[in-house]
């Protein structure tokens, strides 16, 4: 049956000398897996150049239940965040959190919330002209809200340690290893007051930010079910440390 939806690229895999596979968060269905040939011709009028890491496309598509790989009828572009694209340092970004994005959202069902927590925030990103170095920490954390383990930070003291398991500041050392000390909690208690307008305020080094980006991927995986090593991550490192 054809259906119409908005999507968000995650990943383009090379399927066969004919055909890839484009794997694309769904405002209708969650993350969907769908078949297009490689290269534009009589079996398909879709322009390859629309898929890239976090471009949003009006797609319509024919989804059967079941199916584990769906047919792409047609997509065009819905916006166009020209930035994502052009500027190195965000094309870097945007292939970073597409790639986390396919990594920890796997309910294959609509989340229209979730939807569009990714998309405002994409283009967000794509407005803002500087200062943008913390956008993906932002990020990371605070689509955790839409998973359902966001940190509770609401009793944070100087000197506490953040248990991970339990998602909280406490006062006293957990009996378990999956904590931060003091120094590493205090890092991540300025993490959790951070969002879109005051991101620029807070300033790491390229040390601590790194450390940081580690920290919340163990987060991740201690509240979901095995993440494999990111890809991309190397690349960021290489541009923010």
């Amino acid at each position: 049956m054809l259906y119409k939806t908005r999507g968000i690229v995650l990943q383009i895999v090379n399927y066969s000398d004919a055909y890839s596979i484009i794997h694309i968060y769904t405002e209708e269905f969650g993350p969907v897996s769908y078949l297009t040939a490689r290269l534009k011709g009589k079996k398909t009028h879709i322009p390859k150049s629309i898929f890239y890491p976090l471009s949003v496309l009006d797609l319509e598509v024919d989804h059967r239940h079941r199916r584990e790989i769906q047919r792409l009828k047609e997509a065009k572009q819905h916006v166009f965040p020209d930035s994502l694209l052009t500027n190195p340092i965000k094309s870097t970004i945007s292939l970073f959190l597409a790639e986390f994005i396919g990594k920890v959202i796997k309910e294959a069902q609509a989340n229209k919330i979730l939807f569009d927590y990714i998309f405002q925030s994409l283009l967000i990103l794509d407005l803002t002209e500087k200062e943008y170095a913390n956008f993906h920490l932002v990020f990371m954390i605070r689509l955790s809200r839409f998973l359902g383990f966001h940190p509770d930070a609401g009793n944070y003291r100087q000197g506490m340690f953040f248990d991970m398991q339990e998602g909280t500041f406490v006062s006293c050392k957990p009996n378990h290893i999956h904590f931060l000390n003091s120094d590493e909690s205090k890092l991540f208690f300025n993490l959790l007051r951070m969002n879109y307008e005051n991101m620029s305020k807070f300033k790491f080094s390229r040390h601590e930010r790194k450390a940081i980006i580690y920290r919340i991927l163990e987060y991740y995986r201690l509240h979901l079910s095995t993440i494999p090593d990111l890809k991309s991550l190397e690349i960021l490192h290489e541009v923010f440390g």
